[in-house]
């Protein structure tokens, strides 16, 4: 703080120069600057008891009224807590005033721990309260055996204008007898000698589950005997990760706090101890963002066979803004297709899709820094139309006759070529008897199975067809190319037609007994064939040729 000393001149009368110093200017110290001998009421020091503790602290002066107990210090006013006859955890609180200094400074204190038949009578901590925060965590303690004489302590501050704090000193008895004492607690506006303090630290902002680093810059060279970690006034703590030299006189620590969620935000100090004292920093605020999720799902426009038009419908979030990108992510509900698609409007076409499929389509958005992408938003589901087939059914062809049916075959096919889940196949046929009697045509309802094929049924003998299959859903129609097919004619026809018989002689008959029995028939068998073959070759070869019946 800064500090200015005037010089006044006076004449007496024998014209002897008299010089008055005054203490004066900017910045000077009030009684409450934090200075307290404790010679004087330490409440015109501004100090004052703790409120919500359990014990007050006693004020004593040794040397205005030297004590009987061999215990007590000889020849000093400070303030003590007796431990003797006190229950273990009951604490006593002693505030400075609010201290409000234009930059970095140091404040030194001198504490007495005196433990009776070797006790511990507790701990005494030195809280850094700033502005009206809560107390938060101590940032110098001792819990040490007694000390027998008084010892100095540095407080290298970094809190000043706008921000005040007070220092607490508090006294957590053990319930062992003794007592822990302080005095002399002087306020010096410049840093300390032997303790090292840093320089203004800032804030940090990440995204929760995203690791927050603070950088610390401690202004005095490293030594071995330094330990520095981070504070947070919510009670979370981090090692120092690393440091790294600044230059000649400073260095920069720096500290990780991994996995954040909403819970460590907060305010942060870095924290230093050397072997004289502590150098505590300004508090840097850490604030832990929410990655944006929508809270209703997208909203379904347009639908087609290979696309889908949604209005993204994300206004309403939760989570923390700015939204600085969108993404449209959609997948199968059977099936593993996954895709991801940035956009840039309200509204979005998602194409390229299959028909007759269902989507799960969900939104994603986006907030700076890393890990700023939320948590899909709740899913619209959406099925894409029907799309007409590829084709009709190919390779159709006859793979069995009979006098009353006709079996056919066709190439298999599957959803690539239906482009619908679900589709009819039909088997058409035109049916021509040899005796003219008219066209009739039929349709039959075919289930896809794992056999291609077809049997028509209920057919006439030697009747000409011609067969073609149409494939059918609710978007379109393919139908395969036509085959012309005739059915056999019954084993019993010639004689129902008043063919008549063939006339063998011995010698032929003796000739085809030898040529059945060479090829594995009877005589008879033989015969029949022989006399079916005749009657179609000499008296119906031009009724057995195809012809078209459209």
């Amino acid at each position: 703080m800064t500090q200015i000393y005037a010089l006044r001149a006076a004449f007496n009368d024998d014209r002897v120069w008299t010089l008055h110093f005054c203490h004066c200017g900017i910045g000077s110290r009030a009684a409450n600057d934090g200075d307290c001998d404790f010679e004087k009421p330490f409440t015109s020091c501004g100090y004052t008891q703790g409120r919500d503790d359990d014990l007050d602290w006693e004020q004593v002066d040794t040397g205005e009224r030297p004590s009987l107990d061999p215990w007590m210090p000889p020849g000093s006013a400070f303030m003590m807590v007796n431990s003797s006859g006190r229950f273990a955890g009951q604490k006593a609180l002693l505030f400075t005033p609010q201290l409000k200094e234009n930059d970095t400074h140091c404040v030194i204190f001198q504490f007495y721990v005196e433990g009776r038949e070797g006790g511990r009578p507790g701990h005494l901590n030195i809280y850094i309260k700033e502005n009206n925060s809560p107390m938060g965590l101590p940032v110098w303690n001792t819990s040490g055996p007694a000390t027998h004489s008084w010892s100095q302590v540095e407080l290298a501050i970094s809190t000043y204008w706008p921000n005040y704090y007070q220092i607490v000193f508090e006294v957590v008895t053990s319930g062992q007898r003794g007592f822990l004492a302080i005095k002399d607690v002087v306020l010096q506006g410049h840093q300390c000698m032997n303790t090292p303090h840093f320089l203004h630290i800032k804030g940090v902002e990440v995204n929760a589950g995203q690791t927050a680093t603070f950088h610390c810059t401690v202004n005095g060279e490293w030594r071995d005997n330094f330990n520095l970690w981070l504070q947070g006034i919510g009670g979370r703590e981090a090692p120092m990760k690393a440091t790294k030299p600044w230059n000649n006189q400073r260095f920069i620590g720096m500290f990780d706090v991994m996995n954040t969620t909403k819970t460590d935000s907060g305010r942060y100090r870095c924290i230093v101890h050397s072997n004289t004292g502590v150098g505590v920093s300004n508090y840097g605020e850490l604030t832990i963002k929410q990655p944006p999720v929508p809270i209703a799902p997208p909203q379904l426009m347009a639908v087609g066979a290979t696309y889908l038009w949604i209005q993204l419908n994300a206004n309403s979030i939760n989570g923390d803004g700015p939204i600085v990108s969108r993404e449209v992510e959609y997948r199968t509900v059977s099936g593993s297709m996954y895709d991801l698609q940035p956009v840039d409007k309200t509204s979005h076409k998602i194409g390229h899709l299959d028909p007759d499929t269902e989507y799960e389509i969900s939104v994603l958005l986006t907030r700076p820094l890393d890990g700023g992408t939320g948590a899909p938003g709740p899913p619209l589901r959406a099925r894409t139309k029907c799309a007409e087939p590829m084709h009709g059914p190919r390779q159709l062809k006859v793979v069995d006759i009979k006098s009353r049916q006709v079996t056919v075959r066709w190439e298999p096919f599957g959803y690539n070529v239906t482009r619908c889940h679900n589709y009819s196949l039909t088997v058409q046929y035109r049916a021509r008897t040899r005796a003219g009697a008219g066209a009739k045509e039929e349709s039959r309802e075919v289930s896809s199975s794992s056999t291609p094929q077809h049997t028509i049924h209920n057919l006439t003998p030697f009747t000409n067809l011609s067969v073609r299959m149409v494939l059918r859903n609710r978007e379109g129609v393919k139908e395969s190319p036509e085959i012309h097919v005739q059915t056999d004619e019954d084993a019993c026809s010639n004689e129902a037609s008043g063919a008549t018989p063939l006339e063998i002689n011995p010698r032929t008959a003796a000739s085809l007994s030898k040529l059945a029995a060479g090829n594995g028939f009877t005589l008879s068998e033989l015969w029949g064939v022989s006399l079916r073959s005749a009657s179609v070759s000499g008296f119906r070869r031009s009724d057995h040729t195809s012809r078209s019946p459209w």
